[in-house]
């Protein structure tokens, strides 16, 4: 069973800056693809960030030149440096893995969220 926790939610003043983690203990193959999502009550869940096995990124355009998607590909572990917050990225943040096994069979994992407020 894959597992991704993640960790490093909170709250956060306007400006300040949080790091969120997210680790698949156990896992015993590399995903392709990690990255993070976040969602707000009523609207859909939408990409921040991922990184893929050969370290290739995508960012969503309101998060660009603040937030920054790093990982360690052997370790499965996949973080996100949060900086200049701002109120709009209150939100639940998801840790995403998805991909193809080398028996082609699809998958994509989320983690349980956690929470980030950016709040005065």
């Amino acid at each position: 069973q894959v597992q991704l926790v993640e960790s490093g939610g909170g709250l956060v003043q306007p400006g300040g800056s949080l790091r969120l983690s997210c680790v698949s203990p156990g896992t015993k193959f590399s995903f392709y693809s990690m990255g993070w999502y976040r969602q707000t009550p009523g609207e859909q869940r939408e990409l921040v960030a991922e990184i893929n096995s050969a370290g290739l990124t995508k960012y969503a355009e309101s998060v660009k030149g603040r937030f920054t998607i790093s990982r360690n590909s052997t370790e499965n572990m996949v973080d996100l440096q949060m900086n200049s917050l701002k109120f709009e990225d209150t939100a639940d943040y998801y840790c995403n893995a998805r991909g193809m096994t080398i028996t082609a069979r699809s998958y994509n994992y989320w983690g349980r969220g956690t929470r980030v407020t950016v709040s005065s």
